[in-house]
């Protein structure tokens, strides 16, 4: 079974993640930023992947450090998950049509060290999450680094 769980604990953030690879699309989200839990509800759901996140952080200051620890937590799971990558695929893309938006993933699990996203925003602020922590959360992510 491709499956994790990993824990991280640092003076801002207690991030809980459980990772199913093989799992059913199911998504078990709490981490105080809707925006994220929905974000995170869709890699879910399309990515058929079971995701359990529980989070704390000092979101009474702001949510960088949370969305940030999460997205390690979430790289380092994944990264136990898949464990020798035996029969996956190096390459991976996807363009994805939403409401007013088109998606463009492009994915290398070759072991390269950085997440590195471009987007382009025609507000200046999601819900809690502004275009800089967004930015700065995916390029701080451990998804990409083995």
């Amino acid at each position: 079974m491709r499956s994790a769980q990993v824990t991280r604990n640092t003076l801002e953030t207690q991030i809980n993640v459980k990772l199913d690879l093989d799992g059913t699309g199911k998504a078990t989200l709490n981490t105080g930023l809707p925006f994220l839990e929905h974000m995170l509800d869709q890699v879910a759901r399309h990515g058929m992947v079971d995701l359990d996140i529980a989070a704390k952080g000092d979101l009474h200051i702001d949510a960088h450090h949370t969305v940030e620890d999460i997205g390690i937590t979430l790289g380092q799971a994944f990264n136990q998950a898949v464990g020798d990558k035996k029969g996956l695929r190096r390459y991976g893309n996807a363009y994805v049509p939403l409401d007013e938006a088109l998606s463009r993933v492009v994915l290398d699990i070759s072991g390269r060290p950085d997440w590195c996203s471009t987007w382009i925003l025609c507000v200046p602020m999601w819900a809690s999450l502004t275009w800089t922590w967004c930015v700065n959360s995916s390029r701080a992510s451990s998804i990409m680094r083995w």
